[in-house]
Order: structure tokens, then C-alpha cells, then sequence
């Protein structure tokens, strides 16, 4: 199986309907580790080669998101996904509580000021997507935003979506890949063994619940008094710039990344005109150092 079709066993296409819970994240496409070694080595090459056309072009560049609760291998996937990228057309950000002059700002202010340049590849560590996870389960950090009171409305997280949905299709419009990823949330821990003599329907013999937090995307318990997470930001209608989400840690080498890039025509520029004249008497010059430099 090619690493395209791969990817596409992991992707979310329509995120209205989906949830985590009714996909297996342990699966791994029948890869053993030689395989893989020999995929991740492909990709690396792939991915440096259209790097340095997206640099060297400086018309496209491209957002890497990765969202989801702690320790669900965001570091990891990040990891895997930039091996073998120059660092210098590479930009990684992290997004953690807002501080006070964040809150005194929009929602999407603090990561609109991180957008990757033209040419460069961006990676952003949670992003905006917090405020329809983290924010929209815990009510006290809405209130911290100041907003205006007639704003917040039954309907402010269905704007929240609108909002997002308008601003990454105004990116893809302007240039941006987007590629969201969401690893898997941690494994619950285990229960503890039933007490001795009980018959299982004590506190002790109790399956614990999964662990909460932000981000996870839509698999078993929420974190407030039994009622379920909101779910992950859907995909914008129309292929937007997002084209949908992973939902685990990418394949390895880049490969989510090289298959959008691989559809631009992404090359070296051409010096032409006085550019390429200037460029020939340097050429000159340096062949007619070259034997001076050899005698000396």
C-alpha cells in the first residue's frame, strides 16, 4: 500500500459526525519497522527536496497544527513529521495560557501573529482551536476574555466555528497550506483490582475514568460531571485550505506534508535579464581567481 492511501485511512473528512472513540488509533496499516525505516527515509528526501522549492519560491508556505490533550504525543508527531527539514525555513511555536495582554486581544490574535513567512513551514504546538476545546468546557475561561456581555450568546461557539472556518478558508486563499493533526489521547490508566472478598460492585472494583484535559477530539468521558467533549473544529466547507485532519501521529518523513506540496508547482526561480548578466561576470571572475589561488 503507497503512503497516500495510508494517509488517507487517518484523515477526517467530514467533522461534523466524527468521533474518536469509533476509530482504532492503535492501527498501523500493517507497517513493521523496516518498512517504516525505509518510508520515513523516502519521505525525509522528499520532503528537504520541496522545502528548498518553497524557500527558493517564496509564494507558498505551509501550517502544520497539532492540537490535542497532554502527553497524546504532539511532541512526538511533530518529530516525525519535521526529520530532515532545514530549520531555517522552519518555524515552530508553542501556545500555552494566554497572558493578560493576550486575553485584552481577539482569540486568534496572539497565533495570527506566529503565521508562518512565505516559503517557510510553520508548526504550531495547540493553536486557536483551544477555544472551542479547553474554552468551551470550562465557562471561567470564557469570562476572563472581557467580552462584552450582549456577545456572549447562546450561539457564541457556533460563531467560534464560523470564525475559524472564515479565517483558515482566508489563508488557503492567501497562500497557506493548513494540515491539522490530532494525536490520540493517552490510554487510560488500568483499574485497580477489586478488594479482596468484593464483588465487584464497590468503589474499589470501579473502572476509573479516562482523563480529561483539552483537546482530545471526541472519544469517551469530558471532563465536566459526565458530559461528553465538544468535538474537534470540523473541516471547512469546501475544502477550505484544511482538506481535513489527521487523527493520529502522521506517517513518518513528512508525508502529510509532502502530498500537498507536491501538487504545486513548486521550482527554482530563473534569473533572467540583468540579474543573470551580473551572475556570469561573477562566475568570470571567481574561474579567473581560481588558478592564482592554486599557485599562491
Amino acid at each position: 500500500m503507497k503512503i497516500a492511501d495510508q494517509m488517507m485511512r487517518f484523515r477526517v473528512t467530514d467533522g461534523q459526525g466524527f468521533r474518536l472513540a469509533e476509530h482504532d488509533t492503535a492501527e498501523t496499516c500493517g507497517l513493521d519497522k523496516d518498512h517504516a525505516q525505509s518510508l520515513l527515509a523516502d519521505g525525509v528526501k522528499r520532503l528537504a527536496e520541496l522545502q528548498e522549492k518553497l524557500y527558493a519560491q517564496d509564494r507558498w508556505s505551509v501550517l502544520a497544527i497539532f492540537q490535542a490533550m497532554d502527553a497524546a504525543g504532539k511532541d512526538g508527531a511533530i518529530k516525525h513529521v519535521m526529520s530532515g527539514i532545514n530549520p531555517q525555513g522552519c518555524q515552530v511555536f508553542s501556545f500555552k495560557a494566554p497572558s493578560e495582554k493576550e486575553l485584552d486581544h481577539d482569540f486568534m490574535w496572539r497565533t495570527t501573529q506566529c503565521l508562518p513567512e512565505r516559503g517557510r513551514i510553520g508548526i504550531f504546538n495547540r493553536s486557536y482551536y483551544e477555544e472551542v476545546l479547553v474554552v468551551r468546557a470550562r465557562p471561567e475561561l470564557l469570562a476572563r476574555q472581557k467580552l462584552p456581555r450582549e456577545l456572549v450568546t447562546e450561539r457564541i461557539w457556533s460563531e467560534r466555528f464560523e470564525d475559524i472556518r472564515a479565517f483558515e478558508r482566508y489563508l488557503a486563499r492567501n497562500g497557506t497550506i493548513i494540515r491539522p493533526f490530532s494525536p490520540p489521547p493517552p490510554a487510560a490508566a488500568p483499574p485497580p483490582p477489586p478488594a479482596a472478598g468484593g464483588g465487584g460492585g464497590g468503589a474499589g472494583g470501579a473502572p476509573r475514568p479516562p482523563p480529561g484535559g483539552g483537546g482530545g477530539g471526541g472519544g469517551g468521558r469530558g471532563p465536566r460531571g459526565g458530559q461528553p467533549p465538544p468535538p474537534p473544529p470540523p473541516a471547512p466547507p469546501g475544502g477550505g485550505g484544511r482538506g481535513g485532519g489527521e487523527v493520529r501521529p502522521p506517517p513518518p518523513g513528512g508525508a502529510p506534508l509532502v502530498a500537498p506540496l507536491a501538487k504545486r508547482d513548486l521550482r527554482f526561480p530563473k534569473v533572467t535579464g540583468p540579474a543573470l548578466a551580473d551572475l556570469e561576470k561573477a562566475r568570470k571572475r571567481l574561474e579567473a581567481e581560481a588558478p592564482r589561488r592554486k599557485r599562491s
